[in-house]
């Protein structure tokens, strides 16, 4: 009878002691839906800027700058004259040069008098037309050789900053000014081989480049290197844009967007509605529970992010809600109480 009272009593104070535990006051937190979109599929990467055509200008024979034809900056057409060299000694042989050609055709139509009447042999002849040649051979190289110290644009252009002076003297081979061709331009990149049949010449694309982070640059694959790169297992591609208003320069880090075609749907959350862990990427999904709302963590799988939305590949279904925000003060089985707000980064975008 006295362990029946004590059993008794013990299980009366458990039992005062069960009904005054209070339920845990819920966890006031935003919710929201996963969504169903259409998203455009789009291979990324990174390349270089490159100009469809440029070269430092340099001169192909040594001499002494005597003039500068150009400013720096200066768009130029194909041919225009940059600068000039030392050609007075060019010049002065080359008067006597003609002189030699003037004498060996007064004495090759002599020549021609004399064999018409038998004076002279043909052979006598054909010598002082060889000589003829020769001497006009010789004016022509010396022309040659004043036009080549003549230094001209070799395609129209836009010329960077001058690297030479009046009175300089260049040795063969010397930079006188950068030239490139600045509309249209070429984007150079790499995309890893598994993405080879995405790609054909004329594909759409968008570039991005820091220098003007807010600006979308549109062209089109212009080409595929027909071998994949042994070293990466990458293929090299190369596109064409636009470059009207002449913004974009070589050598400019350019982020790469390639589109497709068809759009494909997704299943997608705001950003803020993952946590992301060294073991993945989880939610808190809402569910029904016996005194209200609850909570359960969820493994899911994310994939690319666009606008602050991420796509969910894996684990959760359409107009699921998930927590949006205020999962740090959550654990499974949590009451929560929805916010009549949602999360901050969806605030913008909801009416």
């Amino acid at each position: 009878m006295i362990f029946g009272g004590l059993f008794g009593w013990k299980f009366y104070q458990d039992q005062r002691a069960e009904s005054k535990k209070k339920t845990p006051s819920p966890v006031v937190v935003a919710v929201t839906e996963v969504k169903q979109e259409q998203w455009q599929p789009y291979l990324t990467s990174v390349g270089s800027l490159i100009a469809v055509a440029g070269v430092d200008v340099s001169n192909e024979l040594a001499g002494t700058v005597t003039a500068i034809h150009f400013e720096s900056g200066q768009s130029v057409k194909k041919g225009q004259l940059l600068i000039k060299l030392d050609t007075s000694t060019d010049e002065a042989e080359l008067s006597g040069l003609r002189a030699d050609a003037f004498l060996a055709r007064i004495k090759l139509e002599r020549s021609k008098q004399l064999l018409s009447k038998k004076f002279i042999s043909q052979a006598a002849y054909d010598l002082d037309q060889a000589q003829l040649t020769l001497a006009q051979s010789a004016v022509t190289a010396k022309l040659s050789v004043i036009a080549k110290k003549q230094i001209r644009a070799p395609f129209s252009g836009n010329l960077g900053i001058r690297l030479v002076d009046v009175g300089q003297y260049l040795a063969e081979g010397s930079a006188i000014v950068p030239l490139h061709v600045l509309d249209p331009i070429h984007v150079d990149f790499m995309l890893p081989e598994q993405h080879l049949a995405d790609l054909t010449v004329d594909q759409d694309l968008t570039i991005t480049v820091q220098a003007y982070p807010d600006n979308i640059f549109h062209g089109r694959i212009s080409a595929i290197n027909p071998g994949i790169d042994i070293g990466t297992r990458s293929v090299k591609v190369r596109a064409t844009l636009t470059n009207s208003e002449k913004i974009l320069r070589p050598g400019m880090f350019a982020e790469v967007q390639i589109l497709s075609s068809q759009d494909k749907e997704v299943l997608t959350l705001p950003d803020t509605a993952i946590t992301y862990n060294p073991y993945g990427e989880s939610v808190f999904v809402v569910a029904p529970g016996e005194h209200g709302l609850i909570v359960q963590r969820r493994q899911i799988e994310a994939g690319e992010t666009r606008n602050g939305r991420v796509q969910i590949v894996k684990g959760l279904q359409a107009d699921e809600r998930v927590v949006s925000a205020g999962q740090v003060k959550l654990r499974n089985d949590a009451l929560i109480e929805i916010d009549d707000l949602p999360a901050p980064g969806e605030r913008e975008t909801t009416p």
